[in-house]
């Protein structure tokens, strides 16, 4: 629950941005007209002729500031700016002083930051990239920062449904759109940061009271289950701090395999994540509050897929029906091909605004068995870096958080319509189809040689405790037992 409860506030400092700066911004307006959205006039619901005046009118939701689209773009992309550059040393930060420590003061350095925001945003609008790009580099620690916590507590057999447990960032999506768009519509877009940054401090204080490194520092743990786990995790995990090698890293081939498919990855989640409520109120022609709901379901069908899919990898693993590597390679399937199927099908809905919310829906959902091929592998090649390995596929994937929104900013700069929006979903089924095609050739759920700890590099290491990966304790309740 601790890991999904991280996640699920990471994301919400994350993605609230996409909802509060439709109500941040003025309308986009062409000939003194506010902009009205394409599909509203092609279903027959508004026309070109009618009078605007009444839609000039805005909500009062607060200040209102004059963003162009392609500085919108740049204030979505900042936070993944500063994410793409902690993903690596939050890993190594994590492995070396602990993922609790790491976690916690990530995320009171981040609620702070979205406290303040509001404040910022009377500055200027590069004042609140400023603080974007601050949220992001504080963060970007913490995906990394789980997976070395999951490889210290995790049996191998169990980790399908903590692959799930990653992706409460898509309830925390499922959440925070519609509740911004709730908060937004009743006290103004300043309490949204305001409510969600307070939220994330009052966790952080229960995060530190509650969770510990691993078993074995855990004050509250029983024996029992401190000796399953530890017997569980074998010969895989060390108990030692070791500099990973990352000669030997940049060198694999599965490795790039797996960076490759998770570029694909978040470029899809990421394009929905920043542009999606953007789509549904500007194309589809849905208010505030109805676009962040509509634009959330897809995530709650990504969110409930993402822990069926774990306990079916789970199921596979344990009873051997197919190897590691077969079972990957196998949900590519699901998590790249049918999303990036799913995505170009888009193109041929139109506005048929029921289909396009069904397309969308089903192209994340299907992308939630993303928790057993690339939020898993890590773990497979190299349990004692798994941190590492996702900070360094984090920081190359996380290029896709400000990729996508530019790219969007840049297409719908001088018109917003389906042409546009068209390209937008071609490029995102592209890559999504691609990468999943790369990792199917070159991937491998197989551990790697590298995993290996030289112990000649530790420092003031006791050697005892390579010995099958257990700690002393461990293995004298081991042979109390026996």
């Amino acid at each position: 629950m601790a890991i999904f409860m991280v996640c699920f506030f990471n994301y919400m400092l994350r993605v609230n941005m996409s909802i509060n700066l439709i109500a941040m911004v003025q309308p986009i307006t062409n000939n003194n007209k506010t902009h009205i959205a394409e599909c509203l006039i092609i279903n027959g619901k508004m026309n070109q002729s009618d009078d605007f005046s009444q839609l000039s009118v805005v909500p009062d939701y607060g200040v209102r500031y004059t963003w162009t689209s392609k500085q919108q773009g740049l204030i979505l992309a900042a936070y993944f700016w500063g994410s793409i550059l902690t993903s690596i040393p939050g890993g190594y930060l994590a492995e070396r002083f602990g993922p609790t420590k790491t976690i916690a003061i990530s995320n009171i350095v981040s609620a702070l930051v979205t406290f303040l925001t509001p404040f910022v945003a009377d500055w200027s609008w590069i004042a609140v990239i400023a603080f974007r790009f601050i949220l992001g580099l504080m963060a970007g620690v913490c995906y990394p920062a789980l997976h070395c916590m999951v490889s210290r507590w995790v049996p191998p057999d169990e980790k399908g449904k903590f692959g799930g447990a990653l992706l409460g960032g898509t309830i925390g999506t499922v959440v925070t759109w519609p509740l911004s768009g709730s908060i937004i519509e009743h006290l103004g877009w300043s309490w949204a940061f305001y409510i969600q940054g307070g939220l994330v401090l009052a966790f952080s204080c229960v995060w530190l009271i509650a969770v510990a490194d691993s078993p074995d520092t855990h004050p509250r743990i029983s024996k029992e289950e401190k000796f399953y786990i530890n017997k569980c995790l074998g010969e895989g995990v060390g108990k030692v701090k070791a500099t990973p090698p990352y000669l030997k890293i940049f060198a694999s081939i599965p490795f790039w395999a797996l960076a490759i498919l998770h570029f694909g990855n978040l470029w899809g989640l990421y394009l929905l994540l920043t542009a999606g409520p953007k789509y549904m109120s500007e194309v589809l022609g849905f208010n505030l509050g109805h676009s962040g709901l509509l634009a959330a379901l897809p995530y709650l069908a990504r969110a409930i897929s993402g822990f069926v899919f774990g306990f079916v990898g789970d199921v596979l693993r344990k009873h051997q029906c197919l190897s590691v590597t077969t079972i990957r390679k196998l949900f590519v399937t699901t998590s790249h091909f049918l999303p990036g199927v799913l995505l170009l099908t888009i193109l041929c809905a139109g506005c048929n605004i029921t289909l396009c919310i069904a397309l969308i829906t089903l192209s994340l959902g299907f992308n939630g068995s993303s928790s057993i091929t690339n939020i898993q592998n890590n773990q497979d090649l190299s349990p004692n870096f798994a941190g590492t390995i996702y900070g360094i596929i984090n920081c190359i994937g996380g290029t896709t958080g400000f990729f996508t929104p530019m790219i969007t900013g840049y297409l719908t700069a001088d018109h917003n319509g389906l042409k546009e929006w068209h390209i937008i979903f071609a490029i995102g089924a592209s890559v999504y189809i691609s990468t999943g095609i790369v990792f199917c050739i070159f991937g491998s759920g197989d551990q790697q040689p590298w995993n290996q700890i030289d112990t000649k590099q530790v420092e003031g290491v006791d050697n005892a405790a390579f010995d099958g990966g257990a700690s002393k304790e461990t293995q004298t309740t081991e042979n109390t037992k026996v």
